[in-house]
Order: structure tokens, then sequence, then C-alpha cells
């Protein structure tokens, strides 16, 4: 059994909690939140036994084994870090940290610690991206990667009243590329490895962060082509192209539908069925990891995640998306 101490009490957390519940192995025992009747809320409703507003009271009382992450991307880092100094094993939401540095801190702070890190990137977690995966010989050369995840934001509307949540502030390392982005690139780089060049375009807000981007980035015999978008919806699939067919993928978030389609026209249906909730398959990857002493995965890898970073920061540096993180 792995006790789990929980940090943030967002939307995802309860996904986390419903799927993470689907494991026999896990148990919810902690919970940290910044204000006490925030905390006694989400614990009542959740039953989850000890409450903290002290992050360093949480690791330090005998009560966790892991940690999972749900915190703004801006506190990922530190977080992070000062869990795994505490001998606890971390599961963080992506983006896993603002920017290269502190996703390297990250992976230096779980070496040191001979614990187990992962980002939680469940898509690429999901039986069906195993099934896209294993079928990509079927493709021949793959000659590009097209990638598009647009989901127009119910909080842009409140930021065009001038509301502007935290979605849409630069201090918690947010903006499209950070939330929606993400899902686009992971599954590349899983798939295919770091590119040779990064070039992006995009849509900055007067916030201080993008509400939409392209990039576009190179291997040695392909292309890729990325999409993500918080202001504008679209219904586009995405879709891998090789010499003898191409992939299509339903939703590149959480994949459900894989279709090949062959040249001439012949299809063929890839995907398996998908039991579980999207997120209990990273949850189960991130509990085998401990009970077999792996400090890794090996999708969801640390290089995948500092490659991840790397790209999403020079497509920043060419928006001119900066962070305060980035300026510690």
């Amino acid at each position: 059994m792995v006790r789990f101490g929980i940090i943030g009490t967002n939307f995802i957390t309860e996904r986390f909690i419903e799927a993470a519940k689907r494991n026999d192995d896990f148990e919810l025992t902690a919970l940290y939140s910044r204000t006490p009747e925030r905390a006694q809320q989400f614990g009542r409703k959740h039953e989850i036994a000890h409450l903290f507003t002290d992050l360093e009271e949480m690791l330090g009382s005998g009560q966790v084994d892991a940690v999972y992450i749900a915190s703004p991307n801006s506190l990922h880092a530190e977080q992070a870090v000062l869990c795994m100094d505490h001998g606890k094993h971390v599961l963080c939401e992506k983006p896993l940290a603002s920017n290269v540095a502190e996703t390297q801190a990250i992976i230096d702070a779980a070496k040191r610690n001979n614990v187990v890190l992962m980002e939680a990137m469940k898509s690429t977690m999901m039986p069906n991206f195993e099934a896209l995966r294993s079928s990509l010989p079927k493709l021949g050369q793959v000659r590009r990667y097209f990638s598009n995840y647009c989901q127009y934001s119910s909080r842009y509307d409140a930021y065009k009243e001038g509301n502007i949540q935290n979605a849409f502030k630069p201090e918690f390392s947010n903006g499209a590329l950070m939330d929606l982005g993400v899902y686009c690139i992971y599954p590349l780089v899983a798939l295919f490895g770091r590119p040779n060049t990064v070039k992006a375009t995009g849509v900055m807000l007067e916030s201080g962060v993008d509400g939409e981007g392209s990039i576009v980035v190179s291997y040695d015999d392909m292309d890729a082509v990325v999409m993500y978008s918080k202001i504008t919806d679209s219904s586009l699939p995405s879709e891998i192209q090789g010499e003898l067919g191409s992939i299509r993928i339903d939703k590149i978030s959480e994949p459900n539908q894989i279709v090949m389609t062959y040249r001439g026209g012949y299809t063929e249906e890839l995907h398996v069925t998908q039991y579980e909730p999207p997120m209990y398959y990273e949850i189960r990857e991130f509990l085998d990891l401990i009970a077999e002493g792996r400090q890794e995965s090996s999708i969801n890898s640390w290089e995948h995640s500092l490659i991840t970073a790397e790209i999403m920061e020079e497509a920043r540096k060419q928006l001119g998306l900066i962070y305060p993180a980035d300026r510690k």
C-alpha cells in the first residue's frame, strides 16, 4: 500500500482521486492546502484523515510515502524538490516545471534522493498510445506529425470582462502552451525524441501569456506541426503521416480512436477498449514503478520531460513569453 499526500484541491485533483481509488494499492492519507477552510472542505468530501496547511509538516508527519502535485505550474519545482528531499516519491502534474532549469533541478532531486519521479502526462500512459506507438511501422517512413489541441477556455470569457483568473496569469507560468500545447508536444517527444529545430508563432494576450500558437519542429527526415489554443475551438483530429499511409488520432490529450488509412483508402482500426478513466493509467504506472524499485518510467521518462521543457522554452523565447520563474 502506497500512502499518498496531495497538493492542490482543484478539479484535476478530483479526477485524480476518482481514478486513483480504482487501484487497490493506493491510499489517500493526507492533504496540503494553503487555507484551513479549503483543507477542511476538501478533506471532508474525500474522507482524508490528515489535513495540513504547512507542507513541511505534512512531509514530516510520517503519514505519506508519495505526493501528487497539482498546484499552479510556478510552484511545481519548489514543492517537488522539497517532497523528494524528504524522501517522498513524486507524481507531478504537467508541465513538470516552468522551464528547463527547474525541470533539471527536479530530476536532480530525484537522483539525489533515490525516489520515483514522473510527470503526470496521462495520454502517453493510456493503452491507445501504446497501440499508436506499436503501429508506427505500418506507416513505413514517417514524414509528418500533426497534433491539434484547441479548446476555448471558459475562463477566457471572464478574462474579456476584465476578470483575469490564474489560467491567464504569467506569475503562475500559465497560458495556452503550458496548459494545452504540452499535450501535443509530449507525445511527439515520446515517439520521435529531440528535434533539430523549433520555430514558433502565436498570439500574446495583454495579461502576459499566450492565447494560442503554432510550432513547427524538424527532424532529419520528417517534420512536426503543433497547434494549440485557449481562445478558439477546433474539431480537427491529430495525424501521423508516413509513406504507406496515415494514422489518425481523435484526441491527442485522451486518445480513444486510432485509425490507420493505407494508401488507396483501406482503413484499419488500431484502438483498443480502455476500461478505466484516463488518469488511471498514469497512476498505475507510478505505483508499479514504486513497487518494482524503478525510479522513472520508460515512456514518461525524465529525458522526455526535459526535451519537452526544452521545446516549450524555445517556443516561449520566440514568442516573447517570459515568466517570473525565468528570472530566478
